[in-house]
């Protein structure tokens, strides 16, 4: 699969098969988020993976119950604790950039695992300070989002996107 139909691709997926994902496929999907660029290479990222049930399930406890993901967390057979480390980033015209490195590699984690025929869900509706208390995640670490990693039980049609000129503008901004 070439890279421009792994973006075009894509989807959030919410329902998945009661099947355990390879540990070496979850090992090729953090490596490919692990060569995202970030702040001066400083990556600030952090991966915790959980596939232990009653370690999904903490995860699961710290979510709205009317967040359309919850059921999703609930399925996967694994799900995967996006964090950075502010620490090991910087601040730049009022930027928290930990945020877009830690970004980075969660798109290229996401592209990666559809790429290996396995469905992802950026989440970012949750208790943060009870995940982190559960999951015994230091206080100076921030979680930047969850995703559910398994194979996917659905097939989403696209959503709507602008257009390329609502979006993209050449040599000035438009008036």
């Amino acid at each position: 699969m070439d890279i421009f139909q792994v973006i075009r691709d894509r989807r959030s997926i919410r329902k998945y098969k009661d099947i355990p994902v390879e540990r070496e496929k979850i090992e090729q999907i953090l490596d490919a988020a692990r060569l995202a660029p970030s702040w001066k290479n400083m990556q600030c990222w952090r991966f915790l993976v959980l596939t232990e049930a009653d370690m999904r399930t903490k995860v699961l406890e710290a979510i709205p119950d009317d967040n359309p993901g919850k059921k999703a967390i609930a399925m996967a057979p694994v799900v995967v604790v996006v964090c950075g480390n502010p620490d090991e980033s910087d601040i730049e015209n009022g930027i928290d950039y930990f945020i877009a490195d830690v970004a980075i590699a969660f798109e290229h984690f996401c592209l990666a695992a559809h790429a290996l025929g396995l469905g992802t869900c950026w989440m970012g509706w949750y208790d943060e300070g009870r995940i982190k208390q559960t999951l015994c995640i230091p206080d100076n670490i921030r979680i930047v989002g969850i995703t559910p990693l398994g194979y996917p039980d659905q097939e989403p049609k696209p959503r709507p996107r602008k257009q390329l000129s609502e979006i993209a503008y050449f040599n000035q901004w438009p008036q």
